[in-house]
């Protein structure tokens, strides 16, 4: 299956391969999310209905990495290439070393978090990660009473606890840094914008403002759409949006917009030179050629 990926503008012509279309590589899911490329050059990938893990890689197609996930979502690798998880039934953030699961953060002063959602892995090592309630709630999650009343953003430094940074959102989801690490981009699905903070040198956040808004198909109400988000190599930010995924410059001006056949969830960065967009949507796993790569982040080094 492809399709012609339309910009909303033909500056898009400098980010997107020429002559390249949206490939759907596989299908058959309820719900994707977390794309992740990997040392083997597979991708990993959640189905959280299904709470199942999947790999897929381009001569093997499909398998199944782990059949109960705990519902992860949002996934990335730390510096040293181990894999870094969201999950949502267990509201942690775990880190997988050789197949074996180790915790990082549950817990916020004593009280469970919401279920962390997405999150990334500074140059320094230090976690940053973003805690919904969309894991207590049922398909997506394991439906349970909230314990903390705010749904924050979090870092978890290389030793020590999580530390609490912004606790003002309705519902923080996709997050990514600039390529100097300077700005934290933060979504909110429920207000279908995107914030951006400055980052201090020992980590904390300052000087938050709206980066975009009204990423939604109705300007004065929120739909959903706003989830994954990522930067490319120049700065550029990648965020889901109606139709697809919609691409702002670093000064915030909308570039375009990439259509995908279904909703989609998130997108990540991965072949050999980072220059393969894949994009987790719905049902379905597809792929894009870009002209760019991706902002490297430490395992991508």
């Amino acid at each position: 299956m492809g399709m012609v990926a339309r910009s909303a503008d033909p500056v898009l012509q400098d980010l997107i391969e020429p002559g390249a279309e949206i490939e759907r590589i596989a299908h058959g899911f309820t719900f994707t999310e977390g794309p992740i490329w990997m040392q083997d050059n597979s991708l990993h990938f959640s189905d959280m209905p299904q709470d199942t893990r999947r790999r897929w890689h381009p001569d093997d197609g499909v398998s199944i990495v782990r059949a109960k996930s705990n519902k992860c979502n949002g996934m990335t690798r730390d510096n040293d290439g181990h894999l870094i998880v969201c999950e949502h039934s267990t509201s942690s953030v775990i880190r997988e070393v050789e197949g074996e699961r180790h915790i990082l953060a549950s817990q916020w002063k004593g009280k469970e978090l919401n279920s962390p959602n997405d999150v990334v892995v500074a140059s320094d090592g230090s976690i940053f990660f973003t805690d919904p309630t969309y894991g207590r709630m049922p398909v997506f999650g394991v439906e349970r009473e909230v314990e903390l009343n705010f749904r924050g953003i979090y870092r978890l430094p290389p030793a020590g606890d999580p530390e609490l940074l912004i606790d003002d959102f309705a519902q923080p989801n996709g997050l990514c840094f600039s390529p100097d690490e300077s700005l934290l981009y933060v979504n909110d699905t429920e207000r279908a914008h995107v914030r951006v903070f400055e980052v201090t040198s020992v980590g904390q956040l300052q000087n938050g403002r709206v980066f975009a808004a009204g990423i939604s198909e109705d300007p004065d109400a929120a739909d959903g759409f706003v989830d994954g988000m990522k930067v490319d190599e120049h700065g550029n930010v990648y965020v889901t949006g109606p139709g697809g995924i919609w691409i702002y410059a670093p000064d915030g001006t909308k570039l375009g917009s990439i259509s995908v056949p279904e909703k989609v969830a998130n997108m990540n960065w991965g072949g050999p030179d980072w220059r393969t967009l894949y994009i987790t949507a719905s049902t379905s796993l597809y792929r894009l050629r870009m002209r760019v790569g991706g902002n490297r982040l430490g395992y991508m080094k």
